[in-house]
C-alpha cells in the first residue's frame, strides 16, 4: 500500500547503513625480511596489508604496555609523524593502494616491542595482530619498572586528525539520521495531500459582492452564501 512508503523506505535505508556498518576490515602486519635475529643499526622494515584503502596510524606497544604513536598515514599517502611533523629522522612511511609501509631506520633497544598497524573504518578502530621486533634474548625479559606520577597516556593520532575524525563521529551519523527523516516526513506529508478527500462544504471563494460597494471582498462557505445574499437584498 501506498500509505506504507515513508516507512518501508526507511527501514530499507537504515538496512543498508546497518549492513554497510557492519561490513569486516582485513588488516595484518609482516615484515618483508627476516626480522627474528635484529642487530643494533639494522633497518626494520614492516608492512601493513588491508583490503581498504584508508588511512592508518603505526603505534609501538613496548614491554611495560606503554603505547607509542609513530606515524599517520592519510589516504593520499601523506605522512605525519609524532609532534606533528612531516619527516623523522628516525622512521620512514609510505602507502601504495592498500599496504602502508614502516620503516626504522637504525633500530636501536628503544624501538623494541610489537608493532601495530590501525585504521579507522566505519566509526571503529580496527588493530591489527602485533608484529614483535625484538633484540636477540631480549623478548623474555621483565618490563622496567615505570615511575609513579609520570603521564603515560598513548597518543594514537595526532591532536588535529584526532579533532578531524572526532567531529566526523559525531556530526555524519547526525545529518544521516535528520536527512532519512526530512526524507520520511516529506514523503508522508505528499501521501496524506493526495488521500486527503475533499470538503464541499468548505469552498474558499474570493469574489466581488455585487450587493455591496466596489472594491469589497468577502470570503464565505457554501452553507452560509444564500444567507450572506438575502441580507444584502434587505438592505
Amino acid at each position: 500500500k501506498m500509505d506504507t512508503s515513508p516507512a518501508l523506505l526507511l527501514l530499507l535505508t537504515l538496512a543498508f547503513c546497518e549492513y554497510r556498518h557492519g561490513a569486516s576490515l582485513q588488516i595484518k602486519v609482516r615484515s618483508p625480511k627476516d626480522i627474528s635475529q635484529l642487530r643494533v643499526g639494522q633497518k626494520l622494515e614492516l608492512e601493513c596489508h588491508t583490503d581498504k584503502n584508508h588511512g592508518a596510524s603505526w603505534i609501538r606497544q613496548d614491554r611495560s604496555g606503554t603505547l607509542h604513536f609513530i606515524v599517520f598515514i592519510n589516504s593520499i599517502s601523506r605522512a605525519t609523524f609524532e609532534g606533528n611533523l612531516k619527516t623523522s629522522t628516525r622512521f620512514e612511511a609510505s602507502k601504495d593502494s592498500t599496504i602502508h609501509r614502516l620503516a626504522v631506520k637504525s633500530f636501536t633497544p628503544q624501538d623494541q616491542g610489537s608493532y601495530f598497524c590501525v585504521m579507522n573504518f566505519n566509526q571503529m578502530l580496527h588493530f591489527s595482530p602485533g608484529q614483535r621486533a625484538f633484540l636477540p634474548g631480549q623478548q623474555h625479559l621483565p618490563p622496567p619498572q615505570q615511575k609513579t606520577g609520570e603521564n603515560f597516556c598513548p597518543h594514537l593520532l595526532p591532536r588535529e586528525d584526532l579533532n578531524f575524525f572526532c567531529h566526523i563521529f559525531i556530526w555524519v551519523p547526525l545529518a544521516g539520521a535528520c536527512l532519512l527523516l526530512l526524507i520520511a516526513l516529506a514523503i508522508t506529508i505528499m501521501l496524506c495531500q493526495r488521500k486527503a478527500p475533499h470538503n464541499p462544504l468548505q469552498i474558499h471563494l474570493c469574489s466581488e459582492s455585487p450587493a455591496l460597494p466596489s472594491g469589497t471582498w468577502m470570503f464565505w462557505q457554501s452553507g452560509e452564501a444564500a444567507d450572506n445574499q438575502n441580507t444584502a437584498n434587505a438592505r
